[in-house]
């Protein structure tokens, strides 16, 4: 049986990394084999292309140069380690997808969705995830956090209008597909993001 695909969204300082170590927690208490990576990210030569992406330069990166590093991050990804781990039946936990792109280069960078749609199908094919959770919290505060926890990426050191665009994007995407997506209200206490959580993973286990 293929295993099952979950994604983890959000802006800056959402607490992605702390929620993802509750799930990897959960699919221990649930027996799951289950592997977890990010994007981008995931192999040796993903990782030195997020390098590429994150570090502050002084040479201007083209929208071009950045969306195509994306995708050619994720092509080598899913071909290494997210087919791979789905065919045999383990599900894979994946710290941010495509709805990054979409929201951080089409809505952040005002690129074409048609753009990244045609990439979208010429390195997926018609993988998508089978279930992700948008954490969501304003973006002042989000970046007020990102900003005590290290020092700022290229894109962190964007305007906070930049990450306007990108939650924004991202509530849209929720919206439009709420089938797939859930909003976790990352405001709150982490307890009680951790029950919306549990409760969004609960379901979609007894669904599936």
């Amino acid at each position: 049986m293929r295993g099952k695909f979950i994604t983890i969204e959000g802006t800056e300082g959402v607490g992605k990394t702390t929620n993802i170590q509750f799930i990897q927690s959960w699919m221990e208490k649930n027996k799951l084999a289950f592997a977890t990576t990010r994007e981008p990210g995931g192999t040796p030569l993903a990782e030195q292309i997020r390098e590429l992406l994150l570090a502050p330069r002084e040479e201007s990166v083209s929208n071009t140069a950045e969306l195509l590093m994306v995708f050619a991050a994720r092509a080598q990804h899913i071909n290494q380690v997210i087919e791979p781990m789905l065919g045999e039946g383990a599900w894979v936990l994946c710290d941010r997808f495509t709805d990054a792109t979409y929201a951080y280069q089409g809505a952040g960078r005002n690129m074409r969705d048609d753009l990244i749609a045609e990439l979208e199908v010429l390195v997926q094919g018609s993988l998508r995830p089978d279930l992700t959770l948008i954490l969501d919290i304003p973006v002042e505060i989000g970046l007020k956090r990102a900003g005590e926890r290290s020092t700022p990426d290229r894109f962190e050191l964007e305007r906070v209008e930049f990450f306007d665009r990108v939650r924004n994007r991202y509530l849209q995407i929720a919206k439009d597909s709420p089938e797939r997506c859930v909003i976790i209200d990352a405001s709150q206490s982490l307890e009680g993001v951790q029950k919306q959580i549990e409760t969004a993973l609960s379901h979609f286990m007894e669904t599936t």
